[in-house]
């Protein structure tokens, strides 16, 4: 079975937690669903580039969740979902073709 790019994980666990936590209006779904992608895609991280790229990618994953709200408020909710999902997921491409 072919795996999801790690990036695609990345950046739809980012916008998919937003998503679910918004039409449910229940944040702790949003939230699993969020901390799911983002275990699957630490993971396939540490697989791929080891343990260090993939606690800094780990560690940008979580700074981009905290970094879209108060991005939110200057830019409207979704554009900056979309901008954090679409810098992790060039910070996880990238990261992983160097690798």
């Amino acid at each position: 079975m072919a795996r999801v790019p790690t990036a695609v994980v990345a950046a739809g666990g980012l916008v998919g937690g937003y998503g679910v936590a918004r039409w449910t209006k229940k944040r702790p779904l949003g939230g699993a669903a969020l901390a799911v992608a983002g275990g699957v895609a630490a993971r396939q991280w540490a697989g791929k580039v080891g343990a260090p790229k993939a606690a800094a990618l780990t560690g940008l994953y979580v700074a981009a969740f905290a970094g879209s709200h108060p991005l939110a408020k200057k830019v409207g909710s979704w554009p900056a979902v979309f901008g954090v999902a679409g810098a992790v997921a060039l910070a996880s491409w990238v990261a992983e073709s160097r690798a």
